[in-house]
């Protein structure tokens, strides 16, 4: 059996809840910093990406869970899913270097990381689509990942846009 709901089910549960717990918190502690996130490009599109990133891996965790699906259902459902937020996560930092974005914030080895976990989930759903085992393993991996790395992402953007104590 390629996917077995019920091996998978306690690993769904606990990164979409996670990432659900983790979503409020960043929206939070964003809304605290509203001002110097919008002010700044690579700030505004780090949270957009940062949120669009936590949503999908809540998205991919309750898509999985739904009863009913077999393998091919979730790779499709996982392609769709982490593709719409790769092309976020990436055209968000295209944007911030267009529009002039603070430059210590854009930094290109995070911006490859973050690329290399989706295009990694990308290729586990297309392998779990074609029937590959791997796929899936290969897929969860790089989605436990990718949340770790937006934790520090969203820690980088809240130090980033604290206010100056000297000020």
């Amino acid at each position: 059996m390629v996917y077995d709901p019920a091996q998978w089910h306690d690993f769904f549960v606990m990164v979409g809840g996670g990432a659900a717990a983790l979503t409020g918190l960043v929206f939070v502690a964003m809304t605290l910093n509203a001002d110097a996130i919008t002010q700044d490009a690579a700030h505004r599109y780090r949270a957009i990406g940062t949120l669009t990133g936590f949503a999908s891996a809540f998205v991919l965790s309750a898509l999985a869970l739904m009863g009913g699906q077999d393998y091919r259902a979730i790779g499709v459902e996982w392609l769709v899913v982490s593709g719409i937020a790769a092309a976020v996560y990436v055209a968000g930092y295209i944007q911030a270097i267009r529009t002039g974005g603070s430059q210590a914030a854009i930094r290109v080895g995070r911006v490859v990381f973050g690329t290399a976990c989706g295009l990694t989930e990308i290729f586990g759903a297309i392998l779990l689509i074609a029937g590959q085992k791997v796929g899936l393993y290969l897929a969860a991996v790089a989605l436990v990942v990718y949340v770790a790395y937006l934790i520090t992402g969203a820690w980088l953007l809240i130090v980033w846009t604290r206010p100056d104590p000297t000020d």
